[in-house]
């Protein structure tokens, strides 16, 4: 659905900047025909397409290498030439769990390992509807094994890695974190979760900065859950709803929370709840952004902002983990 500008002006609680952004991402998407009836595998092509633009430019690498972790894509991204053992984020992209890539969010990775002069590893897991729950999570579990295990050979030191992600990837984040404490195993030094998704139940921010203008709509929302749990009861697994877990002993978390998103209103409970679990938490609001800002980075000095945000805490987290 492409918005005309008299319907984007009714809208001005979104900041200039972002609501050409999603003006932009809007015209794109509306230049396949019915985009939405489109076949999975179209509408994923044609996000692709839709999103090369923002994730052009930005900061240059030292060193960018491929490869693959636990059976999935892998791209390792190295700011500088430092030697020694580097922090490292492990960053699970978003799409509601059915679509993008280490190539719509390889921008977004660069800024990361840029701005917190940390390597950043992306990985493409199994997507959904043809890979259900747990399959994603079982991947991003073995990924982050597979990274702290061979970390020496990629530069990387195995008690500096925090793992983020962005909306479906942010869920994943955290219920990563959690099958590894249930397990026993070592967790991540760090979650930087933005926008993420936590919670299928609506909330007066559902209802509010529902459709097209404010980028993600509660339709899009319902169909992601649906896609990557199947049947209603797995809902109930609080793998699947980070929101229904119990979260102490998680690691320090960043939650990056753009005011005018349907999810907002859950990213706020998650904040609060990681806090009343004894979390070391950090939750900053940005008024005027919407899902997906920062991908806008290009044009957007909020978007610059919210990076600047979590790279700050990102880089004196890891910092401060234990060697």
């Amino acid at each position: 659905m492409t918005l005309t500008t008299e319907a984007l002006a009714a809208h001005d609680d979104v900041d200039p900047d972002i609501r050409r952004f999603v003006a932009a991402l809007n015209h794109g998407y509306g230049q396949f025909s019915d985009f939405a009836a489109l076949p999975l595998p179209e509408r994923r092509a044609a996000a692709e397409v839709v999103r090369a633009p923002w994730r052009a430019g930005g900061p240059v690498m030292a060193e960018t290498r491929d490869g693959t972790l636990a059976g999935c894509r892998a791209r390792f991204h190295y700011p500088s030439t430092r030697q020694g053992p580097r922090p490292a984020l492990l960053y699970v992209h978003g799409g509601g769990w059915t679509m993008f890539s280490i190539d719509t969010h390889d921008r977004l990775m660069r800024e990361y390992a840029a701005r917190a002069d940390v390597v950043v590893v992306g990985i493409d897991y199994s997507l959904s509807p043809e890979a259900r729950f747990p399959v994603a999570l079982d991947e991003v579990v073995a990924a982050y094994r597979q990274l702290r295990g061979e970390a020496a050979a990629h530069g990387i030191a195995a008690e500096r890695i925090a793992v983020g992600g962005d909306s479906a990837g942010a869920n994943l984040a955290v219920a990563m974190s959690l099958r590894l404490r249930a397990l026993g195993e070592p967790l991540p030094a760090a979650l930087l979760l933005n926008y993420g998704a936590f919670d299928p139940a609506p909330t007066p921010s559902y209802a509010r900065y529902d459709g097209p203008a404010y980028m993600l709509t509660i339709a899009e929302m319902d169909q992601f859950w649906r896609d990557y749990a199947g049947e209603p009861a797995t809902l109930d697994d609080p793998l699947v709803v980070p929101a229904r877990a119990d979260l102490t002993g998680l690691p320090p978390a960043f939650v990056t929370i753009p005011e005018c998103d349907i999810l907002a209103d859950a990213n706020r409970a998650m904040a609060e709840r990681l806090h009343a679990a004894g979390v070391a938490v950090e939750a900053c609001v940005y008024p005027g952004a919407t899902h997906s800002f920062l991908e806008a980075v290009s044009v957007s000095p909020l978007a610059d902002s919210a990076f600047e945000d979590a790279a700050r805490w990102l880089a004196a987290v890891l910092r401060h983990a234990p060697a």
